[in-house]
């Protein structure tokens, strides 16, 4: 499994300066997670009812193993119907991605919106001595963004 982390920039805060706002003081933390022995109609209907768009798969000691998204599910769909497959089998570790990109509960939250820019990724876990322990989407960063309105960015 191949996870790549960014690690978070370590600027030096100054007096009423936005450099000092972490990724940790925004992301979700109350995750909806998914497990690699679950269906994958199992996860759509996850994503449905909390109208999420996809979340992270753990292991039983809460380690990353991979994101499921609407999108991985969507290829489901269309592969079963194509070879006549029951969707009730398909298992979530056959279709989730495995090569994930996580990044620093430190990192400033600007660096982490570069991040999104740059990556096309629309969430990122964070990760604390390897377990699972938060996320941020584009969406906190958003949030965040309007909560600092005020503050002078660089």
């Amino acid at each position: 499994m191949g996870i790549k982390s960014y690690i978070g920039k370590r600027a030096k805060p100054t007096k009423g300066s936005s450099e000092n706002i972490k990724v940790s003081d925004y992301m979700t933390t109350n995750l909806i997670t998914f497990r690699p022995n679950q269906s994958v109609m199992e996860v759509m209907n996850t994503l449905i009812k909390k109208r999420i768009s996809g979340g992270p798969v753990v292991n039983d000691k809460n380690e990353l193993v991979g994101i499921i998204s609407e999108g991985d599910c969507m290829k489901q769909i269309s592969h079963s119907r194509y070879y006549n497959q029951p969707m009730q089998d398909v298992k979530v570790e056959d279709h989730m991605v495995k090569e994930v990109e996580t990044i620093d509960g430190d990192m400033n939250v600007f660096d982490a919106a570069d991040l999104f820019l740059n990556s096309r990724r629309r969430r990122f876990p964070i990760l604390k001595e390897g377990k699972l322990v938060g996320q941020i989407s584009q969406k906190d960063v958003l949030k965040a963004a309007i909560q600092l309105k005020g503050h002078s960015w660089k």
